[in-house]
C-alpha cells in the first residue's frame, strides 16, 4: 500500500482513480532470497484505526498489455466516521518493468467525500525525463519534476518492498508522486515477526521507514505472498491507519 503520504497507508485519507496509459494461502515462510516475478493478483484488506474497523480496501495488479501493468488501491469507508462521511480513496499507476525496476508511466488519484471531489493526473515522460501533474494539485507542485532512473510512485514502492525485502537488508527508493520527489529509506528486521491478521498467522519480515517529523510507516512482508500482509501508519508513536490483509488470489 506507499499508502499515501508517501506510502500506501495514508491512502485511507486519499482517493485515486484509474490511471491513464502512456506510450514511451498462507504459510509461515522465511525471508525472501530471490526477487518474486511480477504476477497479477487481487488482495482484500480491512482498514483499522484505534482498533476499530473503518472500511475495506482492495489492492490489485493487472497486466494491461504485453508491456504495461497497472496497480490500483481502492478504499471504501463502511463504518464509523469514514463511512458516515462517504469517503472513498482510489489510486492507480500504469507502469512497465525496465531493467528489473518498476517504472511509472502514468498515475491518477481521486479524493472524494460527501462534500468534495478532487482528482489529479500525472504523466511520467521518460523521453523528456519529466513528470508533471495536473488537476487538483497545489500550485507549488505543478512544476515538472526531473525524473531519475529508479524513480517510483508510492504504490510501486509498496510492490518493490515486497520484491526486495530480505532479513537485515536496507533499501532505498526515490518517491516521485503528485509533484513531489523525496528519498525513502527502509530497514528490514533481522528476525521474523509473528503477525496475526484475523484467523491467519504469518511469519513476516518487518520493513520500517522513518519519515520526517514524527511519522513512521511499517510494512510486513511474507515470502510467497505478492502483497503486504499488513501496512501501518504511525504518528507521534501512536497507530493511525492500519491495513490488514484478509484474502488474496492470483488474477488473470
Amino acid at each position: 500500500m506507499t499508502l499515501f503520504r508517501g506510502s500506501i497507508l495514508a491512502v485511507a485519507l486519499l482517493l485515486t482513480g484509474p490511471a491513464m496509459s502512456e506510450e514511451p494461502a498462507v504459510a509461515a515462510p522465511s525471508a525472501t532470497s530471490t526477487p518474486r516475478p511480477l504476477e497479477p493478483f487481487i488482495a482484500q484488506y480491512q482498514v483499522f484505526k484505534d482498533g476499530r474497523v473503518l472500511g475495506d480496501a482492495t489492492m490489485q495488479v493487472v497486466r494491461n498489455d504485453a508491456r504495461r501493468w497497472r496497480v490500483d488501491l481502492n478504499i471504501h469507508g463502511t463504518t464509523g466516521l469514514i463511512g458516515l462521511a462517504g469517503i472513498k480513496a482510489q489510486q492507480s499507476t500504469v507502469f512497465d518493468v525496465s531493467g528489473g525496476v518498476y517504472r511509472p508511466l502514468a498515475q491518477s488519484t481521486l479524493r472524494k467525500t460527501v462534500f468534495t471531489r478532487k482528482q489529479s493526473v500525472g504523466v511520467y515522460d521518460w523521453r523528456t525525463r519529466q513528470g508533471r501533474w495536473t488537476g487538483d494539485v497545489k500550485e507549488s507542485r505543478r512544476a515538472p519534476v526531473t525524473l531519475l532512473d529508479g524513480d517510483q510512485s508510492g504504490l510501486l514502492i509498496n510492490l518493490a518492498v515486497v520484491r526486495d525485502a530480505q532479513l537485515g537488508k536496507s533499501m532505498q527508493y526515490r518517491f516521485v508522486d503528485e509533484g513531489r520527489a523525496r528519498d525513502h529509506r527502509y530497514a528490514v528486521s533481522t528476525q521474523l515477526d509473528d503477525v496475526k491478521v484475523g484467523e491467519l498467522s504469518y511469519s513476516a519480515m518487518r520493513v520500517s521507514r522513518a519519515q520526517s517529523g514524527n511519522e513512521e510507516t511499517v510494512i510486513w512482508v511474507v515470502d510467497g505472498v505478492p502483497t503486504p500482509v499488513r501496512m501501518l501508519q504511525r504518528e507521534n508513536g501512536e497507530d493511525t491507519y492500519d491495513l490488514r490483509l484478509v484474502e488474496y488470489k492470483g488474477a488473470q
